[in-house]
């Protein structure tokens, strides 16, 4: 294969990696492991190849010779890392951890295998002044090798918590540091001065070796001080670490003082390079001063951003955009006009993908880092589109000036690079470009931003005096609760957010603060105040918690104006005026043709005994029974959410992502820990991850702890985790059956607090719909043995799940056998299994002739809300 066909071959692949990215990138809400899965296709997959193949390149060149094996060995090495890359996402994807540890093992022993070819080539290599650099390669291939290792570990290991967060930490310093590090850092040291087509320096090849030193000494010790549990023993080699990048980076300087940078391969790695930098520092920041290794971890979600995008990702493609032009060959013409193609809108993408990056970091609306990131993402991947012209257009030129596009770039190439005075149009494009991003972020929720809506007009002549107040938000309670105003005065509230979850102000005049997330502040203008005014956070249930204020009018004769004002709308969150959807309910009517019921069907537990769970708290408009909508508050779109199972010792690693509106937390009864961190109330945006290893048997209840908790599981977020008992003997037929209630707010809404807090549900349902399995039964056949798990979410009212015309021989209830086999005698029998809020159990039975057997709570005013259905007995 030609040399060119070859390196075409080799980037083929790279894109195809990072073809997977984008595609995870738009659909990982809706993927298990969606962060997972972007990160490792991108650093896994794209970058890890690509270094392969370049590293190889260099190597060759640095070394004045091939390796053994030549191509056809290089080949396979990048077919065995490919295969083994896609062995470990398939099997975290479906939780098999054998396809993890066997592609584990192919990446792992083909990097060694990488560094051994290397190490074999430089001995016979001939002499020359950067052929130490090879050795970068070699250390980067090593701590690929240790990195995997921690990986595989992490991925099935039952690993005590904090041992399981240091090995998260040494897995990615390896990872991070060293295997991409040390390559990037190795490959720069000549790249750079090459690109910019300056001389190398005479001290680059000292400095080059010196470094080295201090850069493989600080991967080795942080590893070392990860495993081992000395958060000092990190920062010392991130020092280590930093002096030898340093080395490096001085280096550089001197290069683009020499020749500044005018292309896109240029500004790219130079963003690259300065990203890796500020990814560094962060890491040992964050690992030091964390209170734990737990918040150690989910601390370095941080660097997600910065590290795959700002780092990873620009220097992939600013390496491409230089090298690729170079190895199609075709002459100087050819690579002039390839290099053009790749150069197009140069400053402009760099700035979009820095200037988003850095605007994603900051603390702006969740909504606007989507749009942002979004944008950023549409940047780097124009970046596929421009190298498939590049390769066209050398093709063209090679062929000879037939083409018009040929024409066209080579007159682009022919141009003189745009000078520091050309980028000011490129500048104010980017720029404009963002602006757009923000404010359509901002548009989509201004709450979020603090936008408010504008005071009514007073009815009082207003004194021309304003009163400002100060008032926080804490523990479900504005301070101060009742403010005094004298008549005709203006008032000011500078509010500040000092509890855990979000909260907001509304007041009956119309005006509103808008979502205020925890620890931040915003000033809200109420208008000139001319009677008494009411005010509370209209956030489901909060009003109910207490968190009103009183406004009190001094000085003057109230009228009734502002209480003639138009009240606002509190966008669905529990407190609106609207009627009841309760007022069209009609539990006897059958749902829309078509109608599905959720599959009630337990599969059984996996083998696997490590499960990564992503739930994803998300706003979903349902229905709940036949024609009445609710917005849910859901995991994962569904309500009850994902049933998880597994077996006594599996460990559960969670990710809650939190892609609603308002703050939400998890809390799951399955595992035993400190509730403080893991349990915590995370912000719209944000996400948290934790682990638990499951020590006890049962069925098990999961759901949202955010104050108000009632209302949160009672709209819709709540699931179920079941841990087999020891032995659990295979049945016929398993399905799993959740109770709970819902107190329904007008047609579209969210639950009604008030309702809630009487303890007075509109309907009690099984799975989440009045009556489904009345219109779509439950199927089995008669002498199968039927194992039916129930739980009980609540928030309030007990169960006593009942099959009518059935009769239990077998009944588990929290966690241990009221009854089995028919008991001590072998022909006692259960009716009903009884539970209260947040517990289950299972029972076993077999129908004895074919018919329809109703299931319901034998609480008949809630079986007559909705929790009623049909197992349909079939010979």
């Amino acid at each position: 294969m030609k040399r060119r066909n070859w390196y075409l071959v080799m980037n083929s692949l790279i894109g195809l990696w990072l073809v997977a990215s984008a595609v995870v990138v738009l659909i990982h809400r809706f993927v298990p492991l969606g962060g997972w899965l972007m990160v490792h296709l991108l650093l896994l997959g794209a970058v890890s190849t690509a270094i392969l193949v370049w590293s190889q390149h260099f190597a060759d060149t640095l070394l004045r010779r091939t390796a053994r094996g030549g191509r056809g060995f290089h080949g396979v090495r990048l077919a065995t890392h490919t295969v083994g890359a896609v062995l470990v996402v398939s099997g975290m994807v479906a939780d098999v951890w054998l396809l993890v540890l066997i592609g584990g093992i192919l990446v792992g022993l083909n990097a060694l295998a990488h560094a051994t070819s290397l190490i074999i080539q430089g001995r016979g290599g001939l002499p020359a002044r950067f052929a130490p650099l090879v050795r970068y390669y070699v250390f980067a291939g090593i701590s690929l090798a240790v990195g995997v290792t921690l990986g595989v570990l992490l991925a099935r290991a039952s690993l005590p918590p904090d041992l399981h967060d240091r090995f998260v930490v040494g897995h990615l310093g390896a990872n991070l540091l060293g295997w991409v590090g040390l390559t990037v850092i190795g490959t720069v040291i000549l790249l750079w001065p090459t690109v910019l087509h300056t001389r190398v320096s005479e001290t680059t090849d000292a400095s080059a070796r010196r470094a080295l030193v201090l850069l493989v000494s600080g991967v080795g010790v942080f590893v070392i001080g990860s495993v081992v549990g000395i958060p000092l023993v990190v920062a010392a080699a991130v020092v280590i670490y930093l002096v030898g990048f340093g080395m490096i980076v001085v280096e550089g300087v001197r290069a683009w003082r020499a020749s500044p940078p005018t292309t896109y391969a240029a500004w790219s790695i130079a963003a690259a390079v300065g990203w890796l930098l500020v990814c560094t520092v962060a890491l040992g920041a964050i690992v030091v001063l964390a209170p734990s290794w737990e918040a150690a971890g989910e601390g370095l979600d941080w660097l997600v951003a910065p590290f795959a995008v700002g780092f990873a990702a620009q220097i992939v493609l600013g390496a491409l955009s230089y090298l690729l032009p170079v190895v199609l060959g075709g002459g100087p013409s050819a690579a002039r006009a390839a290099a053009a193609e790749l150069d197009r809108g140069a400053f402009f993408r760099f700035l979009v993908i820095n200037a988003g990056i850095v605007l994603y970091l900051l603390p702006v609306p969740s909504l606007v880092a989507v749009v942002v990131s979004f944008v950023v993402f549409a940047t780097l991947l124009s970046f596929l589109v421009l190298a498939i012209r590049a390769v066209r257009v050398g093709k063209n030129v090679r062929g000879g000036p037939t083409g018009a596009s040929a024409t066209a770039s080579s007159e682009s190439a022919a141009r003189p690079a745009a000078g520091p005075k050309r980028h000011s149009g490129a500048a104010l494009l980017a720029v404009g470009t963002l602006l757009v991003a923000t404010t359509f972020g901002i548009a989509l929720d201004p709450a979020s931003a603090g936008l408010s809506m504008e005071a009514s007009a007073p009815t009082i002549e207003p004194t021309g005096n304003t009163t400002t107040v100060e008032m926080s938000m804490n523990n479900m309670r504005f301070t101060p609760d009742t403010i005094e105003v004298p008549a005709g005065d203006r008032l000011v509230i500078e509010l500040s957010n000092v509890d855990t979850v979000t909260h907001d102000l509304v007041l009956e005049n119309g005006v509103t603060s808008g979502r205020v997330s925890s620890g931040k502040a915003v000033t809200v203008d109420a208008g000139v105040i001319a009677a008494d005014l009411d005010g509370w956070c209209s956030i489901a249930g909060h009003r109910q918690m207490g968190m009103v204020l009183t406004i009190v009018v001094t000085g003057g004769v109230a009228d009734d104006a502002a209480g003639d004002a138009e009240m606002p709308d509190d966008h669905g969150h529990g407190d609106s005026d609207a009627p009841s959807a309760a007022e069209d309910l009609d539990l006897m009517a059958k749902p829309a043709a078509g109608f599905t019921a959720r599959d009630a069907t337990l599969p059984p537990a996996s083998s696997a005994t490590v499960h990564n769970v992503t739930l994803s708290a998300q706003d979903v408009e349902v229905e709940v029974s036949p024609g009445v909508t609710q917005t849910l508050w859901t995991f994962n779109g569904t309500a009850p959410g994902p049933t998880l199972r597994g077996n006594v010792g599996d460990r559960f690693n969670i990710t809650l992502v939190n892609d609603a509106d308002i703050g939400h937390s998890i809390d799951f009864h399955a595992g035993s820990l400190a509730p403080d961190q893991p349990m915590r109330t995370i912000d719209p945006g944000e996400s948290l991850s934790f682990s638990f290893t499951a020590d006890r048997s049962g069925i098990w209840l999961y759901h949202c702890s955010t104050a108000p908790r009632s209302v949160h599981i009672a709209n819709g977020m709540f699931g179920a985790v079941i841990i087999d008992p020891p032995g659990l003997a295979p049945v016929d037929r398993e399905f799993i059956v959740v109770q709970s209630e819902l107190y329904l707010g007008p047609q579209g809404g969210t639950a009604d607090a008030a309702k809630v807090q009487a303890q007075i549900p509109d309907l009690v349902v099984f799975n989440g719909y009045a009556n489904q399995y009345r219109h779509d039964p439950l199927e089995v056949k008669v002498g199968e043995r039927v194992r039916v798990w129930a739980l009980d979410a609540g928030p309030n009212l007990p169960s006593s799940f009942h099959i009518v015309g059935g009769q239990f021989d077998t009944v588990y209830s929290e966690g241990d056998y009221r009854l089995k086999d028919g008991g001590s005698t072998g022909t006692g029998g259960s009716q009903a299994l009884g539970l209260q809020p947040a517990q289950g159990g299972f029972v076993e039975l077999a129908f004895p002739e074919a018919g329809n057997y109703p299931f319901i709570t034998h609480t008949m005013s809630d079986s007559e809300r909705g929790a009623f259905g049909l197992f349909r007995v079939t010979d």
